[in-house]
């Protein structure tokens, strides 16, 4: 029911009955609603448990402290963090009333933008870690370490935390006394056009451009190892009648192909509609769908990295079995496949 049929029956309800200056509230209580915020928690179940996997697995076993594996710890708190966020957007969804005060208010959209902006930089790292070890695997180990790793991870999170300040300082989010002037119980953000051009440039082209760049290159040098092993294999073939087997490379590039699919897939629709329209609200259904789209991402993200991983399988069963506990459960081998 909406606030105009509240209105037709006299029973206007609002978010503060015992404050004059309160909000309407305007609960939806449609079947479509339910069933739409029911999936969404499914999905804000599944972020914060998958991602939460991630984070144990990599934090536990030192046989996973490596400069790769650092890079997919921290896009996975950054999804945890994401996941963690969405039960207030969905409490927002089901009814528009902010119940959680002026600094919850505040800190919401910092934290998500954060959150945000620090999976994207993972990716980006990862890219780049994924680049220059398929080619120049020789001085990987020496180009890239755990330092120098940690020290990229640690400086994009603060750059993305100041520019997240300054965005939400120049939109005026600080100046708003409850965020609005029309009635207690409200929390959105109004985003200025040129603002949303800035972002578009650093968060999306920017990252997207050397993802995709470094994405295409990878591709190239995969055929390319690809070609080689199959004129290998066929040499042995005809001396021993066996072939082996050399599609790694090329498994791995469907994986890194799947990865920058789902990377637009949940993007570009977000900042096709940010640069149509002269003026954006976090109250808008535009924004909410889009911004859901993007969190999905976040429950993706460690289906892709760490699920198609023989070591995240290895660590699940330790943690499912809750082996993680014995005293020696960190120096467990989990590539003992290999």
């Amino acid at each position: 029911m909406d606030g105009h049929n509240y209105r037709q029956n006299n029973t206007i309800q609002y978010c503060f009955p015992d404050n004059n200056a309160s909000c309407e509230k305007e609960t939806k209580e449609s079947l479509e609603y339910i069933l739409l915020c029911f999936i969404l928690s499914c999905v804000s179940v599944c972020t914060v448990f998958l991602n939460l996997l991630v984070i144990i697995s990599i934090s536990h076993f030192k046989q996973l402290h490596t400069p790769t594996n650092l890079l997919i710890l921290s896009l996975a708190v950054a999804d945890f963090l994401l996941g963690l966020i969405m039960p207030v957007d969905i409490m927002q969804l089901m009814d528009s009333c902010w119940y959680l005060g002026i600094i919850a208010c505040y800190m919401s959209p910092i934290i998500s933008f954060v959150a945000m902006y620090g999976s994207l930089w993972c990716l980006t790292l990862i890219a780049v870690d994924r680049y220059i070890a398929i080619t120049d695997p020789l001085h990987y180990s020496r180009r890239i370490t755990v330092q120098k790793t940690l020290l990229s991870v640690i400086l994009g999170w603060c750059f993305y935390l100041c520019y997240t300040i300054l965005y939400l300082y120049f939109n005026d989010y600080f100046f708003q006394p409850q965020l609005s002037t029309q009635c207690y119980g409200e929390c959105f953000l109004a985003i200025k056009y040129y603002w949303v051009i800035i972002d578009l440039v650093v968060a999306f082209i920017a990252p997207c451009s050397v993802i995709i760049i470094l994405y295409s290159s990878i591709f190239k040098v995969a055929r390319h190892q690809a070609k080689s092993i199959r004129v290998v294999n066929n040499r042995i073939s005809n001396k021993n009648g066996t072939k082996m087997l050399g599609s790694s490379e090329i498994k791995a590039a469907k994986k890194l192909g799947t990865v920058v699919f789902v990377y637009l897939a949940c993007w570009i629709p977000y900042y096709l509609s940010s640069v149509s329209v002269d003026n954006l609200t976090s109250s808008s259904v535009v924004w909410n769908i889009l911004g859901w789209l993007l969190d999905f991402n976040s429950s993706v993200n460690p289906l892709i990295y760490s699920i198609f991983y023989s070591w995240f399988k290895a660590s699940l069963k330790y943690i499912v079995t809750c082996r993680i506990f014995e005293s020696s459960s960190s120096r467990f081998n989990l590539l003992i496949e290999h």
